[in-house]
């Protein structure tokens, strides 16, 4: 009778490496990170700028006063088919899939200059009552790999009109870059992007006096 089973002779190498595997360290757990000093954050909203942050990856925020109503404020924020609208560095925006809920992508082509071109990203969070967004890269032709930002918007105390954006981030740093260079890198631009979210809905709270 004609026997279907083969042996393989095992290489000796294959057989190092696949043993060496076994006896490979644990990968280092993330560390959760909470990037935000002096500022005054509500209960409810603070464990969202809580990140598990990887050994190869950095975290931070950026925070924002603007003079404008939390509604005028977030009607740019949530607009996710239209980021372009206070984002100087994009140049245009296509949702590829969804309307707009929770699990949408867009595909964001950015201005000429930056070491990138264009990024898919994923709306993770939009939670209209409680002013959070959520968004992550999940591909496209750029430098940040596993970035994920989470916005949050809320009154101050004396709920005296101004409204306060917290953005916050985490992302592997690129091979050849220091953790300190990716934050420089990206703090510039988020910062970039409050200051004019800030001249934008500043303008329009004028228009609507």
């Amino acid at each position: 009778m004609t026997s279907t089973l083969q042996l393989h002779r095992i290489n000796p190498n294959t057989a190092a490496t696949l043993a060496g595997n076994f006896h490979k360290q644990p990968e280092q757990p993330p560390t959760w990170i909470t990037p935000l000093t002096n500022t005054s954050l509500p209960d409810d909203l603070f464990h969202y700028h809580t990140h598990a942050v990887g050994p190869n990856q950095c975290c931070s925020a950026a925070v924002q006063s603007i003079s404008a109503s939390i509604d005028t404020v977030w009607s740019l924020v949530r607009r996710f088919d239209n980021p372009q609208a206070y984002k100087h560095f994009l140049k245009s925006c296509h949702v590829i899939v969804g309307d707009g809920e929770v699990g949408s992508l867009r595909e964001v082509h950015v201005i000429s200059g930056l070491p990138a071109a264009s990024s898919i990203e994923r709306l993770e969070i939009l939670d209209d009552e409680n002013h959070v967004m959520s968004i992550s890269i999940v591909g496209g032709d750029h430098r940040l790999n596993n970035y994920r930002s989470v916005t949050t918007l809320h009154r101050t105390a004396d709920d005296d009109g101004t409204t306060i954006v917290v953005e916050s981030y985490v992302v592997d740093v690129p091979q050849g870059n220091t953790k300190e260079e990716t934050c420089v890198f990206v703090d510039t631009i988020v910062r970039c992007n409050l200051q004019s979210l800030a001249q934008i809905a500043e303008n329009l709270e004028k228009i609507k006096e």
